[in-house]
């Protein structure tokens, strides 16, 4: 590389690499220190030195293993509807159809919307929208408020979250779809393959990557989730909804418990990092090479 080009480099590399390491490296090691801690967050106070007490604390904290059972099953129905209707959509718009473009934008639209906003349209549909459908219609078992009731507040975030990132991970795989060729498509056809033997034995192994970059995103996106968990039931009714995120924050802002919280997050990184990695690696294994 010439010195020029290195000059280049630097000039682009080394404010990123500079603002990356103040906004998350230098304030994750500090969290790391601070999880040894027994601290209020106010630095007139003194920090006590408990070494691994926080992380045996986190273990016997109901509170935060109901969490993680709530973000668990969040994820797993948030992986699955996402996923799978991101796939419909880009399957429909990539068809011949006249209105493709615009289904593509109206697919797409919700993932523009800020999370706290989305949380608090979907929290007047709802508790408004819901209960006057139901009144009009007399279909009370079904649109009712939701978000009142703990085993079904649940599902009304996997919905709000499954609207925000269908459309997408419905890009990433119509770029997925498009990459496949056509003239495979078009000998599968003349040896009389029909839709779903081309779907199954053609399309979806040729979009192993697309698969492997949405399941990450949707997995993280999940796990990590927390504007939309804040505005739409902020992790009600009865703790019924608080996640991950949601359970640090009320321990480190709620209940000033600087040490424990940072130990949960501690907890709450490695395990988010342990189940994506796995994810990339077994969906890599699967990947087909044209």
């Amino acid at each position: 590389m010439k010195r020029k080009d290195k000059g280049w480099f630097a000039l682009f590399t080394v404010p990123l690499l500079f603002i990356f390491t103040t906004v998350v490296i230098i304030p994750f090691i500090i969290g790391i220190v601070y999880s040894f801690y027994k601290w209020d967050g106010i630095p007139a106070n003194p920090k006590i030195f408990v070494g691994f007490n926080n992380f045996v604390q986190i273990f016997q904290d109901d509170r935060f293993i109901a969490s993680a059972w709530n973000t668990v099953k969040f994820t797993v129905f948030a992986l699955i509807a996402v996923n799978l209707l991101g796939l419909v959509f880009s399957l429909i718009v990539t068809t011949k159809l006249r209105v493709s473009n615009a289904a593509r934008t109206m697919f797409f639209m919700p993932n523009l919307i800020g999370g706290l906003i989305l949380g608090y349209i979907w929290q007047f549909i709802f508790t408004d929208a819901f209960n006057f459908i139901g009144d009009k219609t007399g279909l009370h078992s079904i649109f009712f408020n939701w978000l009142l009731d703990p085993q079904y507040a649940l599902y009304a975030m996997v919905i709000v979250f499954t609207w925000q990132m269908a459309g997408y991970t419905m890009i990433i795989y119509i770029a997925g779809i498009q990459g496949v060729p056509d003239d495979l498509i078009e000998a599968a056809k003349v040896d009389g393959a029909n839709l779903w033997h081309r779907l199954t034995r053609i399309i979806f192994p040729l979009l192993m990557p697309s698969f492997t970059i949405c399941l990450f995103l949707t997995l993280s996106g999940a796990f990590k989730i927390f504007d939309v968990n804040l505005s739409l039931t902020k992790g009600g009714p009865s703790n019924a909804t608080e996640m991950f995120a949601m359970n640090i924050y009320n321990e480190i802002f709620g209940y000033g418990h600087y040490g424990l919280g940072q130990a949960k997050a501690i907890i709450f990184f490695l395990v988010v990092a342990i189940i994506t990695l796995t994810q990339v690696i077994i969906t890599k294994k699967r990947e087909v090479q044209m």
